[in-house]
């Protein structure tokens, strides 16, 4: 049991790390909009759940010598494929089939392809391992709970260790490694039991002991049924978790990781404690029953009491929704709250798992089957929770709403309880039920929900949506009768504002206004809708399509023009040359095949989730094929590694200062600074851009310093930013520079070579522009 145990845990540890990256590379291939991140989940969850059948099916046939054995083949198997997945799931279907394949059905089967057999081994290992240690019908349901809460406290470090570090540290290859030899570790402490276990006799088979039913606590389906329904309510909860605390705490990296590695690590220690505790246990229905019902009920008394505390002293002053929370003490406090959260519940409800082990456990024969269909309901009820809630209560309930249909759910098992038991006993499961139903009805509706958590005061205007995509909401501070004047939230984030920021307007503008015919122009990104509002300051501009990620943004910025119908947001929303949808900006680039005059990308914070995808080499290679001749790419350059990875795709480059402003071009671009400024007055570009912002009218000082040139003929390094490495993303690993330190560097550097030379700086191009070739 001690080695079996350290090799399931480092099984857990392995799988977790090969979940987080895999998820991350098909989601490059399905995109990242939320029904494709379904359909990857959904691919992965098949897999196992074919594993468990497969493992229900096989474990019983097998001595228990012979069930290790197939658990150490399990894990070469999974270990094997962590080391050739990259060249399938990612050379071939994130980047040779992208934009090829569009139809959700197509990309679940290819999805479903590339995982069905990692997966399938991973769901047979705990059927094949129960097999091998069960030697006692006293102690089986112990053992097994034992070992898949061990497996489980190692997904969860798997989650922490992953995401806080390996990641961020190794890259998404070297994490693959890293697991493979972990499962090819756990392989090799199960055959060194090999020996030992062949020369054991194999238990005897013991008989059923409660006639038909299989168990007097009631039959398999039954149990099977109940399991469902709390891996349903549990995976939801993880997913109303990660939605919360990432407006809490604004989306990064690090986030998803943090929640689930607390989740599995508190579910996994609540399994230990309840395998102890079994002995002591005669009928485990009401054990199984008051940590589901109470897991809920202390769900939700948490979440409300984070919801009440969160405007009031001291947690306003770190995490006010005005307030940057990626660092420092908005960081720590954003963790703190997680592990206060998730953890109690957590705890609770992963105690369910031995106790239903206990209770179906009645016959040393069929072991394995039984611990395979009931790993096989709560793979169901964990895929159902989260398809069902990811893409479905949420976009029609919303959060408040999905938390109320999981506090039915709970009521549901409580009457259960409350119904199968006879005597005092009726009591606690009434004042449990009773709880829920309580708790769940404390719940504000979405409105109320989400208006405090945005710093809503009464009276104030606001406009909001939310769906399975994620949370948009406006907040408007301005004076009544007066335009609209506030920060714009997506997914706990305020980059945006109205009036439009004024380096969203030159992100827009600036493209247009240097490319000699712009009739085309892409931008990826409508945020507060600053960026595509400029994109239009051309009138000779036809065709200008915006693609939105976060679907909310787009009513929520129905609801401004509605209420505000003389500002811009109105007018972009009512010009016929845009077009505003929501999707993947990456996969729309991908599978079309326009070819833009114009590419921009809306400016996004370098540590948001995901933000690696729109500042990858990869990316910028795509956006490449897709510029017409003469075509320019403009994105925003926050970090000295997204200048060097723009650098070293493109061999024309602009880096316009103070701004941080890139340029990128397959061609020489039209580089005069002068002649941009007298573009940015000219009466019509000048009037929209006041339009959009009338306090912001220097656009010009956005590239007042000389720019930094790059040519065909400057040295480049390789691009230090991938799609398998988005360094910046994890910048608690990789600390961020901005892009003014490397524009100073090389300025320094050309002085100093022009000062030993004892000549004067070579030139670099129009303008003062300093070249990166002299």
């Amino acid at each position: 049991m001690a080695r079996l145990s350290v090799a399931f845990f480092l099984s857990g540890f392995g799988a977790l790390l090969c979940q987080i990256v895999w998820q991350r590379m098909l989601g490059i291939f399905a995109g990242s909009d939320s029904v494709s991140a379904a359909l990857v989940v959904g691919a992965f969850l098949s897999g196992l759940g074919l594993g468990s059948i497969a493992g229900a099916r096989l474990a019983d046939r097998l001595s228990p010598a012979r069930a290790l054995l197939g658990f150490a083949v399990a894990e070469l198997g999974v270990g094997g494929f962590a080391l050739l997945s990259k060249a399938f799931l990612y050379d071939f279907l994130a980047t040779d089939l992208a934009g090829v394949v569009d139809s959700p059905a197509a990309i679940f089967a290819l999805c479903f392809a590339g995982l069905v057999l990692p997966t399938t081994l991973m769901g047979a290992s705990l059927p094949l391992l129960a097999r091998a240690v069960a030697t006692s019908l006293d102690t089986v349901a112990e053992r097994v709970g034992r070992l898949y809460g061990l497996n489980t406290l190692g997904a969860g470090m798997g989650a922490l260790l992953g995401g806080w570090f390996l990641a961020g540290n190794l890259g998404f290859v070297g994490a693959l490694v890293l697991a493979a030899g972990l499962n090819l570790t756990a392989a090799g402490l199960a055959l060194t039991l090999w020996s030992s276990a062949r020369r054991g006799a194999a238990p005897a088979p013991v008989a059923e002991a409660a006639g038909p039913a299989g168990s007097p606590f009631g039959g398999l389906p039954l149990w099977c049924a109940l399991v469902f329904l709390s891996g349903y309510v549990i995976v939801a909860l993880e997913i109303v978790w990660v939605r919360l605390l990432g407006q809490v705490g604004q989306y990064h990296a690090y986030l998803f990781p943090t929640v689930l590695g607390i989740f599995l690590l508190a579910d996994g220690l609540g399994m230990e404690v309840a395998s102890r505790l079994l002995r002591r246990v005669r009928d485990p229905r009401p054990a199984f029953f008051a940590a589901q019902a109470g897991g809920f009920a202390l769900a939700a008394a948490l979440i409300l009491a984070l919801w009440w505390a969160l405007p009031h002293w001291p947690l306003d002053t770190v995490l006010g929704a005005d307030r940057a929370r990626l660092h420092g003490a908005g960081l720590a406090t954003t963790m703190a709250l997680a592990v206060l959260v998730v953890a109690p519940p957590s705890f609770l409800i992963g105690m369910t798992f031995p106790f239903v082990q206990r209770a179906v456990q009645r016959d040393l024969a069929s072991v394995g089957a039984r611990v395979g269909w009931v790993q096989l309901a709560n793979i169901l009820g964990n895929a159902a929770g989260s398809v069902g809630t990811g893409l479905v209560s949420f976009h029609f309930l919303g959060t408040a709403g999905t938390l109320h249909l999981l506090g039915g759910l709970s009521v549901l098992l409580a009457g259960l309880w409350w119904w199968s038991l006879r005597g005092p006993g009726r009591a606690g499961a009434l004042a449990l039920g009773g709880a829920c139903a309580a708790l769940t009805l404390a719940i504000p509706g979405n409105a109320a929900f989400w208006s405090r958590l945005h710093a809503e005061r009464e009276g104030q205007a606001v406009s909001w949506a939310e769906d399975r995509s994620g949370i948009a909401f406006f907040r408007d501070d301005g004076a009544a009768g007066e335009g609209p004047d506030g920060p714009f939230f997506i997914q706990g984030f305020s980059q945006g504002r109205l009036p439009f920021l004024p380096i969203h307007q030159f992100l827009g503008a600036v493209g247009p206004l240097l490319h000699p015919d712009p009739r085309r122009v892409m931008v990826v990104g409508v945020g507060s809708g600053g960026t595509p509002w400029a994109a239009g300051v051309r009138e000779e501009t036809r065709d200008i399509r915006a693609v939105e990620l976060v679907g909310p943004v787009l009513p929520a910025l129905r609801g401004i023009a509605r209420r505000h119908p003389e500002g811009p947001v109105a007018a972009l929303l009512a010009d016929p040359r845009y077009a505003l949808e929501y999707g993947d900006g990456r996969r729309a680039l991908a599978r079309g095949e326009t070819r833009w005059d114009v590419i921009q990308a809306d400016a996004i914070l370098p540590e948001g989730s995901h933000s690696g995808l729109l500042y990858s080499a990869e990316f910028l290679a795509t956006v490449r094929r897709r510029l017409a001749p003469g075509g320019l790419y403009v994105q925003w350059a926050p970090t000295v590694r997204t200048v060097e990875t723009f650098v070293a795709s493109f061999p024309h480059v602009i880096l316009l200062m103070p701004g941080s402003v890139l340029v990128g071009s397959d061609a020489p671009i039209p580089w005069d600074s002068e002649r941009l400024a007298a573009r940015f007055a000219e009466p019509g570009v000048r009037a929209r851009l006041l339009r959009g912002n009338a306090g912001a009218g220097d656009y010009a000082g956005m590239f007042r310093d000389a720019p930094l040139v790059w040519g065909p003929g400057a040295p480049r390094g390789e691009a230090p930013l991938t799609d398998v490495f988005p360094r910046d993303e994890f910048y608690l690993n990789n600390p961020i520079l901005g892009a003014d330190v490397l524009a100073r560097q090389m300025r320094e550097a050309a002085l100093a070579r022009a000062a030993w030379s004892r000549a004067e700086p070579c030139p670099g191009g129009p303008s003062g522009a300093v070249s990166a070739t002299c």
